[in-house]
């Protein structure tokens, strides 16, 4: 892994975290970051530092060395790709606790808001049984399985 690289462990049955992911990725035209779905079987074995649980309770990243919790890995996520202009204010000292709050709680409750927004509005990507389900064969979280 390298050590420049943003590794972001991330729910992949959540069709609006995959979404998220694939639009982040289109954007990573250096590849500097990895995606990598909590759910693959072999998770445990390759990432031992990170409990699942708590990588399903809140966004989790590897960068330099360092875990990135929440909101942190958005936003080194999106200045890695030249676009932290767009989540620079989660980051402001008056709104940073407030979107910490409202992340938290998305966080909680993002499959039932996730699937009701896909099955309504059809926005984020479906969840497969086997495999990944993407638009395109862009292999966005670097399984290759």
């Amino acid at each position: 892994m390298n050590m420049q690289q943003l590794t972001i462990f991330y729910d992949g049955q959540c069709p609006l975290c995959s979404l998220e992911m694939q639009r982040l990725k289109e954007q990573d035209k250096a590849d500097q970051i990895l995606l990598v779905d909590l759910h693959q079987s072999d998770f445990n074995t390759i990432y031992p530092e990170i409990d699942i649980n708590q990588g399903l309770a809140i966004l989790h990243g590897k960068y330099q060395g360092k875990i990135l919790l929440g909101l942190d890995v958005t936003h080194r996520a999106w200045t890695l790709v030249g676009k932290g202009w767009l989540v620079a204010p989660l980051q402001w000292p008056i709104i940073k606790p407030l979107s910490h709050q409202v992340y938290l709680l998305v966080a909680k409750y993002r499959q039932p808001i996730s699937n009701f927004i896909y099955q309504r509005f059809g926005i984020g990507i479906k969840h497969c049984e086997q495999g990944t389900c993407y638009g395109k064969p862009n292999d966005i979280n670097h399984r290759g399985k």
